[in-house]
């Protein structure tokens, strides 16, 4: 059997970068098909179904340039101290972006929260596929409410007059 070929520098296995790729051999390359192979079979045998495509796409149009992050800066269920006795408590949370703030109240009956400082908003609770929400208005006081809770991933998307202010995603 013959040595493997040598790189630009004498040294043997070397790629043209410097680096230690090897070249692709024979166990590579099948092995590179049956995984083309694979992956061609669970697109036609198990498809992605559109509704988790929706919900990558929708994730992505997150990545508004205009769009302003809203930072986690608290959670009851991170920062609270427990309280004895009390099984079902609501998740207090709230983002800040800037001199905006928004405090949310999250319950088995909906949302409840407020836009700090006070102002009308457009907000959508953005989340999973069979979340198909329609947007909630916060009032003059900015204040909001929802009767659905959310469920799974989601995120809060504020429409404001001047901005476009995205929170965090988080596990509801």
């Amino acid at each position: 059997m013959s040595a493997p070929a040598a790189g630009p520098d004498g040294r043997a296995g070397c790629g043209v970068n410097g680096d230690d790729e090897r070249p692709e051999g024979p166990e590579e390359f099948a092995d590179g098909l049956l995984e083309e192979e694979l992956r061609e079979a669970a697109a036609v045998l198990d498809p992605v179904p559109a509704e988790l495509v929706q919900a990558a796409l929708d994730a992505f149009a997150l990545h508004d340039l205009d769009a302003r992050l809203a930072e986690l800066t608290f959670d009851s269920l991170v920062d609270a101290l427990p309280v004895r006795g009390v099984t079902d408590a609501p998740r207090m949370l709230t983002f800040r972006a800037g001199e905006v703030t928004v405090d949310v109240e999250v319950t088995d009956d909906g949302l409840i929260g407020q836009v700090l400082p006070p102002q009308s908003a457009r907000i959508e609770v953005l989340g999973g596929p069979q979340t198909a929400r329609a947007p909630l208005t916060a009032d003059p006081l900015g204040r909001f409410t929802s009767a659905t809770p959310p469920s799974g991933p989601f995120a809060l998307r504020l429409r404001t007059g001047a901005e476009v202010i995205v929170t965090e995603w988080l596990r509801a």
